[in-house]
This record gives structure tokens, C-alpha cells and sequence, in this order.
């Protein structure tokens, strides 16, 4: 099992894991299916954002995505939130394995990397994120 980067795979690949995307049973997964079959997940969410993927062999687990925007930021009125987690999701059959908390750890680990000292997630899971204890 590896966290490997969208952006950085083959066209093929890329392909592929769209396709595995837009399986997910989360209207966000379709949605975020459609701006990457578009091309404008960089111009939607910023120049920098990651689509972080959870595979093992070639079968998709799990995914998020680390941005400099969300959608409920106004470039203007908030520039200094960022950067954002976001499109959190576990395939149904590989629920329970705490993929969600690794792939949020990954890009804590990135933007710290990336010289930030907080990230943002806004969800209306009440719970879910919480008993993380997220910190870095």
C-alpha cells in the first residue's frame, strides 16, 4: 500500500484512476471526477493542489485532496487560509482501516513541508475528524 500523486502518474494511469473515482458512492466523488475529466482541479482549488491517492497494486482505496483554496473561501476576503484538505474519501469495502487518517497524516506532513504551520478542513462529519487529534 503507497500514497502516490495524481499529477504525477501517466495519462494512463491518471485515466484509471478516474475511473476508480467516480465509482465512489459520494456525489463529491463525481463531482471532483468531472473537474479532473475537465482538466480544472488546479484552477478550481489552486495551482499547487495535490490529489493524494491510497492504492495498493492498482486498486484505489482512498483519496483527499490538499489545496490552496476550498470552496468556501473567498481568495480575497481570506488568503491566508490555506492550505485545505478536502474530497476526503474511503471506498465503502475498505472502510474502517483508519486510510482517511493516513492520507489526512500525509498531507499534514506536506504542507509542514511547504512551510505551513496549520491546515484547514471544513466537513459536516461531527466526530469523524475530531478523534484524529490532529496536530503538527
Amino acid at each position: 500500500m503507497r500514497i502516490i500523486e495524481y499529477f504525477e502518474q501517466t495519462s494512463e494511469l491518471q485515466k484509471c484512476l478516474r475511473e476508480q473515482i467516480v465509482q465512489g458512492d459520494w456525489r463529491a466523488a463525481k463531482y471532483l471526477y468531472e473537474v479532473l475529466e475537465q482538466g480544472k482541479l488546479k484552477e478550481r482549488y489552486g495551482k499547487s493542489t495535490r490529489l493524494l491517492l491510497l492504492v495498493e497494486d492498482s486498486e484505489l482505496l482512498a483519496f483527499c485532496i490538499l489545496a490552496e483554496r476550498d470552496e468556501i473561501t473567498e481568495e480575497e476576503t481570506e488568503p491566508d487560509m490555506k492550505p485545505w484538505i478536502g474530497f476526503v474519501y474511503t471506498f465503502p469495502n475498505h472502510r474502517g482501516n483508519r486510510y482517511s487518517e493516513k492520507l489526512i497524516r500525509h498531507a499534514c506532513e506536506l504542507a509542514k513541508q511547504d512551510g505551513y504551520e496549520k491546515v484547514f478542513l471544513s466537513s459536516n462529519e461531527v466526530g469523524l475528524y475530531e478523534k484524529m487529534d490532529l496536530r503538527f
